[in-house]
């Protein structure tokens, strides 16, 4: 039988581990935990006043973004940020897959209202620290997601997302102190699709794309990253 109120701890544990995994998400995006630095569960958790499972649970979330690494009989680590040849071939399948993409979502019609709106909501984000990059991630994944989502092809969407980028590009953008400069390029973009110009889509995208790799190759560790 179920007594009305058997949820509310489960529902419970579940927003306390999602606060915790957003705190540890924002000490790694915020440099506060230096990429490569331990991760040491009951230090954490003395920080952030939980027990040791809701800190496991959210580092081995972390784990599955790439943002820590755990090591046998070491625990975990949070990893290094992109080394130039990651962040380079990180976008060399962007640039096979999304000037694609913003072409193909031109040339079909799909209307850019949800791209419009997208770079609407920035005009009210944070002014600065991970709540601006936050922000500035979230939009960046959306606005990518959502032009493969109007492209059609819902294989290169899945594959997108399975690179995290938006997480990795943003630790370099967070260094770099430049995530803003992507949204009028965004715009562009986003004025091509509506336009149904699809060669201009195309050409926006990719703009877009080699100038973000160029501006973030300052900040990638030059050779194969730290050892």
């Amino acid at each position: 039988m179920t007594v009305p109120g058997d949820d509310v701890p489960a529902l419970s544990r579940r927003v306390l581990a999602d606060d915790v995994f957003e705190a540890l998400t924002a000490l790694v995006m915020d440099h506060v935990v230096e990429p490569g630095a331990r991760l040491s569960i009951d230090g954490l958790a003395a920080r952030l006043g939980v027990s040791p499972t809701p800190v496991r649970e959210a580092l081995a979330r972390l784990e599955a973004l790439g943002l820590a690494s755990k090591e046998p009989l070491r625990g975990y680590r949070a990893t290094p940020l992109l080394s130039r040849a990651e962040l380079d071939d990180l976008y060399e399948f962007r640039l096979l897959v999304e000037p694609w993409a913003a072409g193909r979502a031109a040339a079909r019609g799909a209307g850019a209202e949800p791209l419009l709106a997208l770079l609407a909501e920035m005009h009210g984000a944070p002014a600065e620290g991970y709540a601006r990059y936050r922000a500035l991630a979230e939009h960046d994944r959306r606005f990518h997601d959502t032009v493969l989502r109007l492209a059609g092809n819902e294989h290169a969407r899945q594959a997108f997302a399975r690179t995290h980028c938006h997480l990795h590009i943003f630790r370099l953008h967070y260094v770099q102190q430049i995530g803003s400069t992507a949204l009028a390029e965004h715009a562009v973009v986003a004025r091509a699709v509506a336009a149904g110009d699809a060669a201009g889509a195309e050409a926006a995208m990719r703009t877009h794309l080699v100038a973000s790799r160029d501006r973030l190759r300052p900040a990638a560790e030059p050779f194969g990253g730290p050892a």
